[in-house]
């Protein structure tokens, strides 16, 4: 049985990937699978996942994340993502996707929807993009997880220009913006922060019992 908190431990951000070394096809599959289970808000997965493996692209980017070669020497990039819009079209297919996949009938769904839809059309657009990028978040969490899991290295990453990623990955065009970068990968045996105890607050401070 795996020991997750073993796994939690294992885990770092790796400053520097094995360029040699690539995620098998499986690998990737688990970590497309664990993004698309991610729990999100009303389940309305305001997000999307962009996966790049292509080191050109890869290298191009680096000039966009402060000079972070991890973008470039990783297997694969992906880059979290928020929907530009959640509006009553948006919220409608959701509903639409809810009556196919369970069968539940639109008299029944139609109160949730209108309350959703009453509810986002007094948001502004900056409290959706907030509201958005929390749930881009918990993805990037859920999948730091996995990668320990499955032992593939990552480096979580919010130091990165979003403008410039949105330009060069065509992102507009997508209806969406870059919220988060995650380089994953392997980590190459010579990153001396692999090495690096682990700090952490003493467990009596982080965690607050009540009984």
């Amino acid at each position: 049985m795996t020991d997750v908190i073993s796994d939690l431990n294992w885990r770092y951000a790796a400053k520097k990937f094995d360029t040699e070394r690539m995620l098998s096809t499986e690998k990737v599959e688990k970590l497309k699978a664990a993004f698309n289970l991610t729990a999100t808000s009303y389940g309305l997965q305001p997000i999307k996942m962009i996966l790049i493996r292509n080191k050109e692209l890869q290298q191009r980017l680096v000039a966009h994340s402060y000079g972070q070669e991890q973008v470039a020497q990783a297997s694969h990039l992906l880059v979290l993502c928020i929907e530009k819009e959640v509006n009553e079209t948006y919220i409608t297919q959701y509903f639409d996707q809810v009556a196919q996949v369970r069968g539940t009938s639109k008299e029944i769904l139609n109160p949730f929807k209108e309350s959703l839809v009453g509810n986002f059309s007094q948001k502004t657009v900056d409290e959706i993009k907030i509201w958005a990028t929390n749930q881009a978040y918990l993805a990037m969490g859920n999948l730091l997880t996995i990668c320990a899991v499955e032992k593939v290295d990552s480096c979580p990453m919010e130091g990165f220009i979003g403008m410039e990623y949105d330009r060069v990955l065509e992102l507009n065009e997508k209806g969406l913006t870059s919220v988060l970068v995650l380089p994953v990968g392997y980590r190459a045996k010579d990153d001396m922060f692999a090495d690096f105890k682990k700090v952490r607050k003493n467990m009596t401070d982080s965690v607050i019992e009540l009984t």
